[in-house]
């Protein structure tokens, strides 16, 4: 017998069928809108079963400015906290404050700047209450996530000084047990303020304005764990897979058994995994600790045969397996564990260019990511969160990367489930990279820093290892650790059994024992046209490139409305020179006059902010699907193959002008959608360097007999050139194949092209579809000038004559059908025009009453080009509730498109 995983989870792509789930009744999850206040509520109760592990529920909190009592008082029991703010389990200070309403919406104007920093620059008190009704257990407090550093206080007491409790991943476990009472107890914690040049917490770079408390507060759980007189800890299980047949997996289990006891005391410990029994009596001293590991060995059955095995999205099945532990003394429960793990093999090595090329149970893989970001403000959502990663999926992305900002267990539980790979790891240019810091914005560490720098990875690699989501840990980003950190790093890693490869830094660089990292940060970070992408230097789709985009990304109109004033929407499209608030704190990254300047000399000066907008759209969809489309070409290649690319960024934690592919209120502009195109499953594509039309295949089995058409046109429409191609056939797992090349010229005295391309299977149904536009005089870049952030354009393509194009209708026919919560609108689209201009990427929007769009959504395509006659039926899938009680209705609108709306009920 083996053991079968808890559940089969279904492919990704079929997750996606349904956005089932209510937010977080919250409005700012996914609208950034400042909640109403808490109540206040009543204190949490701990069971007192051994075993258990109960989250403090609610906080109440304070500024240490306005609080004249002493710690005693403050952390005792009765205390009366009048005029504190009520928290969640997981809040900073200002989400708190924020969620009380004392603060408007910060994501709106510049309204963040009118909120004082100074009340963050002294300590502020948590404090909770919690309920036992017995002390014959032991209780202990078992938490992470403090950000900076507090003293911690129980029923009036000192437990643990600021000294000790420091550090944002640094595990915490106090015994209480001499100090709780039987009814009510008292926690509090005294939360310093942050600093994370100073402290190894965490910090924004220049993602986004920093916010004003910098994250102080408690941004995990704090647990109370409840035990008898025997613990159990670090209960993990070592997998080794077969590689590459699969056929056997050797499970190892280990876990830690403490006495807490005074005297001798002996212990059974049983488990299982799936239908796997296996237990042993331990005998321990007064105090003492042992580790137990049960392996294939001792217990045969741990070796599985035909195990289930875990696949990223789209190559296979997400099942997960259980492991559960109990101890017990004198035949009464002691204490229990439970871990879910899944069954993998990730290995990393070098490839013969020196470029890390990730293979997954024995297969290659093309890393196609996203940097993730979490909220500004830390606010947990699991619904949010969960939209989002179900974004990254519809968008064929397959790892995201999370420097620093390292999410709650749930986040990688839900990788788990959806299969994608996240690649989490330090943050660069703070105290985190102190002395080897490039920008020089870090501190030299002291022997306290060394010591909470291994604690945090210890706790952080105990916490993640079985997590078959997690591809590998970064222990540096743009600069790699010395030989000290990184050998405290390294040892951390190894104690904990860490099974995936651990990487020195995401920059081209190395350490002393890890060698070359094997990744490039060569960004770009500002605009660069798509050409850019083809070339095998610099930031172009050769070797791993962790963290690279054209930068700027727009929003749609309707995100813009949420988020800028009307006068700070005039400037948006009048002043290239402006600061923009929502970019960046960086001077670098402070204004659009790069991006401006391309998107006049490419496309011509915007006459509106609508004009503005839809530019934006055309030049985001473009460059960001030149980026994937160009790493999914070559990462076949035999010279220098593109073997990973990470979009900067996925996301964004506020309302933002740059990094994004989905903004924050989960809205898709033209970036999102050509991430989604150039990410299809199997896909024609044009290459801006040879000018070859390439048919790329990701899915598992090779296709044949495919049929490659291209057709070029003036922008009114008249056709210049047409040709196809017939029994294309490529190969799975990410080949591609060479289906024709256009000609270098074409007649005729336009200098602006539309490129069509449509891919047809055996039986002539149409199976991809791919329009561009291009110029007869390409973009020019200027190498020889390249920074950090990006190379300059000397001379535009022209798209100018894009504006001549005519207005043309295109009408719309939409129903929908709700079941279960979940609502599906069927579009169909046709170009009625007369003449012979297309209609060039025609958006669609399911919106509600107000006329803004149901957020979120998975469309199955979008953003489409239409020619006379042409029709072509899009679905849209979103939670009912979304409609708010209105009916839905259907807006289409597009580049030379006039806006209508139907109803679509």
């Amino acid at each position: 017998m083996f053991p079968r995983p808890t559940r089969r989870l279904p492919l990704a792509a079929a997750a996606l069928l349904a956005l089932g789930g209510a937010l977080t009744t919250g409005a700012w999850a996914g609208r950034g809108e400042a909640t109403e206040p808490h109540r206040p509520e009543r204190l949490t109760p701990v069971p007192s079963a051994a075993g258990t592990s109960t989250p403090l529920s609610r906080f109440a909190i304070q500024s240490s400015a306005k609080v004249g009592d002493s710690a005693a008082a403050v952390s005792s029991p009765g205390y009366p906290a009048r005029n504190w703010y009520p928290a969640g389990p997981r809040s900073t200070v200002l989400a708190a404050l924020l969620a009380n309403g004392v603060y408007p919406d910060p994501f709106r104007s510049t309204n963040q700047r009118q909120i004082p920093r100074a009340d963050f620059d002294v300590p502020w008190w948590y404090r909770s209450d919690f309920e036992v009704e017995d002390t014959e257990r032991r209780t202990f407090l078992d938490f992470s996530g403090v950000v900076s550093a507090a003293d911690v206080y129980v029923n009036g007491r000192l437990v643990a000084p600021a000294s000790r409790i420091t550090g944002a991943y640094t595990r915490h476990e106090l015994d209480i047990t001499s100090l709780v009472r039987p009814g009510t107890n008292t926690v509090a914690f005294r939360v310093r303020p942050n600093d994370p040049n100073r402290d190894l917490t965490m910090g924004w770079l220049d993602w986004l304005q920093p916010p004003p408390d910098r994250n102080m507060g408690l941004v995990r759980d704090v647990l109370v764990r409840r035990e008898g007189p025997v613990a159990l800890r670090d209960a993990h299980v070592v997998t080794k897979l077969a590689v590459p047949s699969l056929a056997t997996a050797d499970l190892t289990v280990r876990a830690q058994v403490r006495n807490d006891t005074g005297s001798a005391v002996t212990t059974e410990v049983t488990g299982s995994v799936g239908d796997i029994r296996f237990a042993r009596t331990v005998t321990l001293g007064a105090h003492e600790s042992k580790t137990l590991s049960f392996s294939p060995a001792d217990v045969p059955g741990l070796r599985l045969t035909r195990p289930e095995v875990w696949w990223p999205a789209g190559m296979g099945g997400q099942p997960l397996y259980d492991l559960d532990l109990t101890a017990t003394v004198g035949g009464t429960p002691s204490d229990t564990a439970h871990e879910r793990f899944g069954i993998r093999d990730v290995r990393a090595p070098l490839n013969a260019d020196g470029a890390r090329q990730y293979r997954v149970n024995g297969r290659p893989l093309l890393i196609k990511g996203g940097g993730w970001s979490p909220d500004e403000f830390l606010r947990w959502d699991r619904a949010y969160t969960e939209d989002r990663l179900k974004y990254a999926l519809d968008l064929g992305l397959n790892t995201l990367r999370l420097e620093g900002h390292l999410e709650p267990d749930e986040f990688f539980d839900l990788a788990d489930r959806y299969g994608l790979l996240a690649l989490p790891g330090w943050e660069c240019c703070d105290k985190w990279e102190g002395d080897v810091n490039p920008n020089g914005s870090g501190e030299p560490w002291s022997a306290a820093d060394h010591t909470v720098a291994r604690a945090s990875m210890a706790a952080e690699a105990a916490r993640l290892r079985g997590h078959p989501s997690v591809l590998s840990f970064l222990i540096g980003s743009d600069a790699a650790p010395d030989a000290t950190i990184e050998k405290g790093y390294l040892d951390a890693l190894a104690a904990a059994d860490w099974p995936v490869p651990v990487i020195p830094a995401a920059s081209d660089t190395s350490s002393p024992r890890l060698g070359d990292s094997g990744m490039k940060m060569t960004g770009p970070y500002d605009w660069v046209p798509p050409g850019y992408w083809y070339a095998k230097r610099e930031g172009g789709a050769t070797g791993f490139n962790s963290e690279t985009s054209a930068g700027p990304s727009i929003p749609t109109l309707d995100t813009l409305r949420r988020m800028m004033t009307p006068a700070e929407l005039d400037t948006l499209w009048k002043d290239p020179d402006a600061r923009q608030y929502h970019r960046s704190p960086s001077v670098t990254f402070g204004t659009l006059k790069i991006y401006d300047e391309a998107l006049t000399g490419r496309y011509g000066a915007p006459t509106g902010l609508t004009d503005y907008v839809r530019k934006a759209q055309l030049a985001q969809y473009e460059t960001v699907r030149a980026q994937f489309e160009s790493y999914r070409r070559n990462a076949t290649d035999g010279d220098r193959p593109a073997t990973g690319v990470v979009h900067w960024m996925f996301n964004s934690g506020w309302p933002s002008l740059h990094w994004q592919l989905t903004d924050r209120y989960l809205d898709q502009n033209g970036a999102y959608f050509g991430a989604k195109k150039a990410n299809e499953p199997l896909h024609v594509q044009f290459s801006y360097d040879d000018r070859s039309i390439v048919v790329v295949n990701n899915r598992t089995a090779p296709v044949r007999g495919l049929t490659a058409r291209a057709t070029l046109f003036d922008p009114d429409g008249t056709r210049r050139f047409d040709q196809s191609a017939g029994g294309v056939a490529v190969n799975g797992g990410g080949a591609h194949a060479t289906a024709l090349t256009l000609p270098p010229a074409v007649g005729g005295p336009a200098r602006t092209h539309l490129l069509r391309l449509v891919l047809s299977d055996a039986a002539g149904r149409e199976v991809s579809r791919n329009v561009y536009w291009l110029s007869t005089r390409p973009d020019t870049l200027d190498w020889s000038d390249t920074t950090w952030y990006y190379t300059p354009t000397t001379e535009y393509a022209d798209l100018t004559g894009l504006a001549s194009m005519a207005r043309v209708p295109v009408s719309a026919k939409a129903v929908t059908r709700a079941s279960g919560g979940v609502s599906t609108t069927t579009v169909t689209l046709r170009h009625h025009g007369s003449g012979t201009t297309p209609a060039l990427l025609t958006d669609v929007d399911v919106v509600g009453a107000e006329g803004r769009p149901v957020l979120p959504v998975r469309w199955s395509d979008n953003q489409v080009s239409l020619w006379p006659g042409e029709s072509v039926t899009l679905t849209a899938t979103y939670r009912t509730a979304d409609l708010r009680g209105s009916a839905p209705a259907v807006r289409v609108s597009g580049w030379n498109t006039p806006e209508t709306t139907v109803p679509a009920g």
